[in-house]
């Protein structure tokens, strides 16, 4: 395998496994039997290789696949040794380990895994894995990882040319990889970071989307996804803790629709769109669900929110001067209050937690401090999301106030049961009775005064409730 700038080089028993690769397929070209093999996208031409037998604890886990880009950031100090000896000992545990592992949750083993290992079990190997001839696992390391926890002594593998570089590696993974007939396809965040991998390389968004057989607006949605996480991953930053992207794994469909709705929104408003974008998010990050998600519009943090807000995640961020690029002499508008509230609120989230989720890694004081935060900015947001839910439903109908009404009449005749109880048992406490009454004569009085403003021909109900309000006054 010839050397590039930038690969992972060869593994130490290089020569040994290409010793050994070449005499198998000798051994297989001399043989008079009915031979297997695997056709393959060969720089873009089909290419029919030879599958042999192969020692399985001989192979090495390949450091670059795409199947667990993501985890790898799961231990920094692992991930660093990757890139520096990705043949060790270390390094290759730490790559069966994450094969082995759920992909939002490194720490769980999968359940896809053992599901693999039990066909792996029943049924044997059906497909054959593939390799380069210094015995790098190109496709197959799930299964090369199943095979050894079983003990099993030899996997299927074909053979790259000789002439393979990194480069024929990744692209050669990536299209067996999304063959329908996968049994393991790729994470939703090592799918993105795929993706953005291919177009950075110069590939046409299009012909990437064909490739994932997905439409390319799905692609450039991919992609703003990929760059909205990346961007929260470095505002989580918070001493030497950070939320990393595989921390988002299970947020697909809650990101693909929050894409949508602040698309759809940006057309008629770029700063709402922002709003939107912001608040959202900041709830994807506190794992909200995706129905509650839905309820949050532009407004929800002026009409829901900021009411619910304790003092000390309520910043008032200085707005920064409009900015004046230079060599044009062109001033750019500086970012809106409320926008720069709602991001100053979103990041508050994120570093609590990150430090929450790095909880072996900061003193008790900072686990506690950014807990409390957390909490508490959870708290407010299920508080805001109440009355979000009740008007989005209530909008549904078109008959916001009037459902409120009819809501205020059934407490109020339930208030009526629960005083007869009451008084029947002599327990009723006359002073906070009266006292609520009072709040109702004072609420009863404001909504007069509003239906003075906003009905022009009052009904028989309006019309007694501003008689009652009128003879009431001194």
């Amino acid at each position: 395998m010839s050397r590039a700038v930038g690969d992972f080089g060869l593994p130490p028993h290089a020569a040994e496994n290409k010793e050994i690769v070449e005499q198998r397929l000798g051994d297989v070209a001399a043989g008079a039997g009915l031979q297997e093999t695997l056709t393959i996208e060969w720089r873009t031409k089909p290419q029919v290789v030879q599958v042999i037998d192969m020692p399985v604890h001989s192979l090495y886990y390949n450091p670059g696949t795409h199947r667990i880009r993501a985890q790898r950031s799961f231990d920094v100090q692992q991930d660093r040794r990757l890139d520096e000896d990705p043949w060790s000992d270390e390094s290759q545990s730490y790559l069966d380990l994450l094969l082995k592992a759920e992909p939002s949750d490194p720490t769980k083993r999968d359940k896809d895994f053992d599901e693999l290992r039990q066909s792996l079990k029943d049924f044997r190997q059906n497909e054959p894995g593939l390799i380069t001839r210094e015995g790098v696992l190109v496709n197959g390391n799930t299964r090369a990882a199943a095979l050894r926890e079983l003990g099993v002594a030899d996997i299927r593998v074909a053979v790259l040319p000789e002439s393979c570089t990194w480069a024929d590696i990744n692209k050669v993974e990536l299209s067996l990889q999304l063959r329908h007939d996968t049994r393991r396809p790729y994470s939703y965040i090592n799918r993105l970071l795929t993706i953005d991998e291919q177009v950075e390389a110069g590939r046409p968004l299009k012909e990437v989307a064909r490739d994932f057989r997905i439409r390319e607006s799905t692609a450039d949605q991919d992609l703003w996804v990929l760059s909205c996480l990346r961007d929260l991953s470095d505002r989580s930053a918070n001493g030497d803790v950070l939320l990393r992207l595989l921390d988002f794994e299970d947020a697909q469909e809650k990101l693909r629709e929050v894409h949508r709705a602040y698309a759809k929104e940006s057309k008629a408003d770029p700063r709402s769109a922002e709003l939107l974008k912001e608040s959202r998010l900041a709830a994807i990050v506190m794992d909200f669900s995706k129905t509650d998600v839905r309820l949050i519009e532009a407004n929800f943090r002026s009409r829901y929110l900021d009411q619910r807000l304790p003092d000390e995640l309520k910043p008032a961020p200085a707005v920064a001067p409009a900015r004046v690029i230079p060599g044009i002499n062109r001033a750019v508008r500086a970012e809106a209050p409320e926008v720069a509230a709602a991001r100053a609120f979103t990041d508050s989230v994120l570093r609590a937690k990150a430090v929450v989720r790095s909880k072996d890694k900061v003193s008790v004081a900072q686990l506690e401090q950014a807990a409390a935060t957390f909490d508490a900015a959870h708290r407010a947001v299920e508080d805001a999301l109440e009355p979000a839910g009740k008007d989005a439903r209530v909008r549904k109908r078109k008959q916001a106030a009037p459902d409120r009404l009819n809501d205020a009449c059934q407490d109020i005749e339930q208030c009526i049961t629960d005083m007869i109880l009451a008084s029947g048992s002599r327990s009723l406490d006359e002073e906070a009775l009266d006292e609520a009454v009072l709040k109702l004569r004072t609420t009863l009085t404001k909504l007069a005064r509003a239906t003075a403003g906003s009905i022009t021909v009052p009904g028989e109900g309006v019309e007694w409730l501003r008689d009652a309000v009128r003879q009431d006054q001194p």
